[in-house]
């Protein structure tokens, strides 16, 4: 059973386990490891991770060549970054993050299976952009100690991290990973636990809108990211926003929206 928790400010996150090493995974270790945190990456496959570490080699040099870091820094990151194939390289972690694929069945196994292995006073935070954090902390053991802590993609350049409370949450925990993403140089922001949370919840709804206008042929597909660009402002326009993001990945996360909220968007 997890230790009771109060609204005192948990003890530093020193130790931070990543579950689930694709792009976003990759980058949030990166982020964690340079901000000073010791990492353990956990992938189910050996190859992703090895994977997973050559792409940090490669990003922080990239890093090094742009003034970004000096060499004993990059030296000192990479060398607070360790894999596993195992869950149970987490059990030291202060808190596990997961960013596995967005299937509430694949989340809630994997938080329920690192109930039974991190210490209790451990917080796991999920990194889904799509699901619901209090359905996934009622099935946790310690609903109180999960939230949601939402990187955007690439996570060591996006300033923003949307720390996501559940109506389970406890104070002391959205404190304790609020502290953290201040000391990582990221710009957190408080939010409820609704289908999208703040930016993607505006965000998926205005592609599908893009998308809708060009299949109806409103206008081109290069005009709409025109219109967008040079009458609003924005630095990419939908339908090239939309090729980055990936269709399927946007179609995941219009799916769990809808799913959510039952607004078509």
């Amino acid at each position: 059973m997890a230790t009771p928790l109060s609204d005192t400010p948990l003890s530093p996150l020193r130790t931070v386990a990543v579950v689930g090493l694709g792009t976003m995974g990759t980058g949030i270790a990166e982020v964690l490891a340079v901000g000073g945190r010791d990492v353990v990456g956990i992938d189910v496959s050996e190859a992703q991770a090895v994977k997973a570490v050559a792409a940090l080699e490669s990003s922080t040099a990239r890093a090094v060549e742009r003034g970004r870091l000096t060499g004993p820094e990059r030296a000192a990151a990479l060398g607070r970054v360790r894999t596993s194939a195992d869950l149970r390289a987490a059990a030291g972690a202060d808190l596990v993050i997961e960013v596995v694929p967005e299937s509430y069945e694949i989340k809630q196994r994997v938080l329920r299976e690192l109930d039974g292995i991190v210490r209790p006073e451990t917080i796991l935070a999920t990194g889904t952009n799509a699901l619901s954090v209090t359905r996934l902390a009622a099935d946790s053991a310690r609903p109180e100690r999960v939230l949601g802590l939402h990187f955007f993609n690439p996570a060591p350049a996006m300033k923003l991290v949307e720390v996501v409370s559940s109506v389970l949450t406890a104070p002391a925990a959205v404190t304790a990973v609020t502290d953290l993403a201040l000391d990582l140089g990221k710009e957190p922001v408080a939010v409820g636990d609704r289908p999208g949370f703040v930016a993607d919840g505006l965000l998926f709804g205005y592609l599908n809108q893009a998308a809708a206008m060009y299949e109806a042929n409103y206008a081109s597909r290069e005009d709409i990211d025109a219109a967008m660009r040079l009458g609003c402002g924005l630095p990419m326009g939908p339908l090239a926003l939309l090729d980055l993001v990936g269709v399927d990945t946007a179609r995941t996360v219009l799916e769990a929206m809808y799913a959510a909220s039952h607004d078509r968007l």
